[in-house]
């Protein structure tokens, strides 16, 4: 029997990957689902399960010896893999639970190929690590941001570890921002992806080093590969040492967010 995943290309298995958790959580959506609770307000759905579920399958048919680190089911594989896959099966569950389309698949390697998909639109943004593109209905179009829709996405979710020095709500009313931009709130990384599609102009969240996030690892690649200006919300790089995230299209939209979180 042919193997269908014979050299094929790791960016090639994560839109592989994406788009088979997107069809899972196209499929699911609208019935009613078992939950589980994670605690803090927090839960996964029966859609995210099966969505990884579908996501490992495609994985391990086409990188049996990689591992794997999963939202919902943790580090998988063997504990001395070379490489580790990060998979969000379903990235904006509370949407999702509520009846929104505004979710998103992730499947990446650190630093490396990455893929996002929305399963509504039926667009896989991804990236080989060097450049960015869409995928729909089997064309590849380049990514290409801009701050021209002046939008920016704000994670306002918590945890909230830079409080009080920054808090993320303050940025929507300080004076030069509202000058300037205009808020969205997606409660998505699908978002990340629209950064790089010049969607939206910027996004920025507060947190930890999410270099190695399961919720972020892709889009930050894609963001880096299509061109856009990425740091910690210090200006510092994304990384181990680092705070949160500012993905913007360009270095003056990056600059000046920067200004108006550090208030200068």
């Amino acid at each position: 029997m042919t193997d269908p995943y014979a050299g094929l290309a790791d960016v090639e298995v994560a839109v592989t990957a994406a788009r088979a958790g997107a069809d899972v959580v196209r499929e699911l959506y609208g019935k009613r689902l078992d939950r589980v609770d994670k605690g803090g307000g927090d839960f996964a759905t029966a859609a995210d399960l099966a969505a990884e579920r579908r996501i490992l399958d495609v994985l391990r048919a086409a990188r049996p010896d990689d591992g794997v680190l999963g939202e919902e089911g943790g580090r998988q594989g063997g504990a001395d893999a070379a490489r580790q896959w990060l998979v969000d099966p379903l990235c904006g569950t509370l949407n999702y639970a509520a009846g929104s389309m505004l979710v998103a698949v992730n499947v990446a390697l650190p630093e490396g190929p990455a893929a996002v998909a929305d399963p509504f639109n039926r667009e896989i943004f991804h990236t080989d690590g060097t450049t960015a593109w869409l995928r729909q209905d089997g064309v590849d179009t380049p990514l290409t941001p801009t701050p021209g829709t002046r939008l920016v996405d704000v994670n306002l979710d918590p945890p909230f570890p830079s409080a009080p020095a920054f808090r993320a709500v303050d940025l929507l009313a300080h004076p030069r921002f509202v000058e300037r931009f205009r808020p969205r709130v997606v409660s998505t990384t699908l978002a990340l992806a629209w950064v790089a599609a010049g969607r939206r102009a910027a996004y920025v969240t507060d947190g930890g080093d999410l270099s190695g996030s399961v919720h972020f690892a892709a889009g930050i690649a894609l963001c880096r590969a299509a061109g856009c200006v990425v740091s910690g919300i210090d200006g510092g790089p994304v990384g181990p040492a680092g705070r949160g995230l500012v993905a913007a299209a360009d270095a003056e939209t990056h600059e000046l967010l920067l200004s108006i979180i550090g208030r200068d």
